[in-house]
């Protein structure tokens, strides 16, 4: 794996290459100045410019489908949705040199929250369980399948061998235990509805302590609402939990395997971006702590 990169088959992006990209496709925008910008995205490698928009290019071939979902959906979305998200402003062609279709957005204001150093927690989980309350309203027809939003045990043998791999760096008793309660809890049995299906710190944007944006929307779809309950953990203390909790109205069950997705994300993520992306396996090992937190705390109070 070349320098710099998170996957294998990551394809070499640069300034030079955007810029010759955008020379080529969208001559009005050539002269702007064009920055790589530091995200901690996996799967798209994001560009500033000037100072209203934003260059995002697959990093990988399996992205490419991404680009092509986001044009569709955000435009239907948007209007429905409490908070900002992307516009895409211009739709790149591949080329010789860059063989997938990339975009060009509106550059979104805000900057991504960090667990442990909200400024206004219960504030923001209201926000997002606003959020998430208003896309599971989402009347739109023919929705594609949400990447996570299908039955949790289709997770099973990835999430346990992600907790083989992490013997020495966590509690692999407890995170294995946690994984079981959390596939006891029994599938999703209601109508599939509008998730966004990737509520990570970094796909969230806020202004002031407050929600302001949601960006990312390459997993969305419709499937079992327990994976937009994600930021509960990812993000939020057990006090904002409780707000963000009693705002979405959810049963136990669904609670579960929300908590089950989230640990399940963070078991599969650290191992494979613990040397790529600090950001993310960061986040991972803070998921890990309260998910296992919480199960412990669970037992305690049924044992007494």
């Amino acid at each position: 794996m070349g320098a710099g990169k998170m996957h294998a088959d990551e394809w070499d992006i640069d300034v030079a290459l955007v810029l010759r990209l955008l020379g080529a496709q969208f001559p009005q925008w050539a002269e702007l100045p064009v920055e790589a910008f530091p995200s901690g995205g996996t799967v798209n490698a994001v560009y500033r410019l000037g100072d209203d928009m934003a260059v995002r290019l697959p990093r990988i071939e399996g992205g490419v489908g991404d680009v092509v979902k986001e044009r569709r959906w955000l435009p239907s979305l948007a209007p429905v949705l409490p908070v900002a998200v992307p516009v895409v402003l211009g739709e790149g062609e591949p080329t010789e040199e860059f063989p997938w279709a990339w975009s060009v957005y509106r550059w979104l204001d805000g900057v991504n929250p960090e667990a442990g150093r909200l400024t206004d927690p219960e504030g923001l989980a209201a926000d997002l369980a606003g959020f998430v309350a208003a896309f599971r309203q989402v009347g739109l027809d023919g929705g594609p399948p949400a990447y996570r939003g299908g039955p949790l045990k289709a997770q099973d043998a990835g999430t346990r061998d992600a907790i083989g791999a992490l013997e020495g760096m966590i509690d692999t008793g407890a995170a294995t235990a946690a994984w079981e309660a959390a596939l006891r809890a029994g599938e999703w049995d209601g109508p599939p509805c509008w998730v966004h299906a990737d509520l990570m710190p970094g796909n969230l944007l806020v202004d002031r302590g407050r929600l302001s944006g949601v960006i990312d929307f390459a997993t969305a779809g419709v499937g079992d609402p327990a994976c937009d309950l994600i930021p509960a953990w990812n993000l939020l203390p057990a006090t904002a939990r409780r707000v963000f909790r009693a705002g979405l109205d959810v049963d136990d069950a669904t609670w579960e395997r929300g908590r089950g997705r989230a640990l399940s994300m963070a078991l599969i993520q650290l191992p494979y971006y613990v040397d790529t992306n600090p950001a993310i396996a960061a986040n991972a090992r803070y998921v890990i702590g309260e998910v296992l937190a919480d199960h412990v705390g669970r037992g305690m109070r049924s044992a007494t």
